[in-house]
């Protein structure tokens, strides 16, 4: 049976990964913060290092949101210790047993801030820009394992994650959608499964989900 990990599995993107791979039967792992804190190396590593991981989400994140001038380096440190180095813990403990088996799949969850990061944004933005060099060199290097490395950028999705963004300041970010709506959770998971079970030799690509047109 195929095994999903997701972190930040209890957010509302990872729920409704959760909802979707569970109706095509995967075995899936969203481990809780206290089973796994992505920011710890060590603990990343005993917790996945021996498990059979067909496909590893990076979904973990979290946002400090203020100017560079205001932001203290224990901020800093925490936004990029979960957001990009807790995403490569994961993705360096379980690349041993996938190749291994000879094949795996890791999808890391990005943004569009990487690309455009909006006022204030920095310490998110630069962790999330990260991931994109980190995909495409994890798939250059073990391709010839049989593992693909992809990264997704959601767009913007109305989860208790953005719950606190002001309605001014999404009417603004819609006002970038060239289509004048927000991406859905559920539709974001429909498209990782198709990319998992579909695209089979796809791998080091970077996939922007909504309609803002860089």
């Amino acid at each position: 049976m195929n095994q999903l990990i997701i972190t930040g599995g209890s957010g509302g993107l990872g729920q409704a990964i959760i909802q979707i791979f569970s109706k095509l039967g995967w075995t899936i792992s969203a481990p809780s913060h206290d089973e796994l804190d992505v920011s710890d190396f060590k603990m990343s590593r005993e917790y996945l290092k021996l498990k059979k991981v067909d496909l590893l989400i990076c979904a973990a994140g979290i946002t400090r949101d203020m100017l560079l001038r205001h932001l203290e380096k224990n901020t800093w440190d925490q936004v990029l210790a979960v957001n990009y180095q807790g995403a490569a813990n994961a993705a360096l403990a379980v690349l041993p047993k996938m190749i291994e088996q000879k094949k795996g799949h890791i999808i890391f969850i990005s943004s569009y801030s990487a690309f455009h990061p909006p006022l204030g944004q920095v310490a998110y933005a630069a962790s999330k820009a990260a991931l994109l060099g980190l995909s495409q060199k994890l798939a250059h290097e073990n391709g010839c394992h049989g593992i693909r490395v992809n990264t997704i950028l959601p767009g913007f999705l109305e989860t208790q994650m953005t719950g606190l963004v002001s309605k001014k300041r999404k009417s603004e970010i819609l006002e970038n959608h060239v289509l004048n709506c927000f991406n859905k959770p559920l539709a974001v998971a429909k498209f990782i499964a198709y990319l998992e079970h579909e695209l089979p030799h796809t791998s080091g690509q970077v996939f922007q989900l909504d309609s803002r047109i860089s």
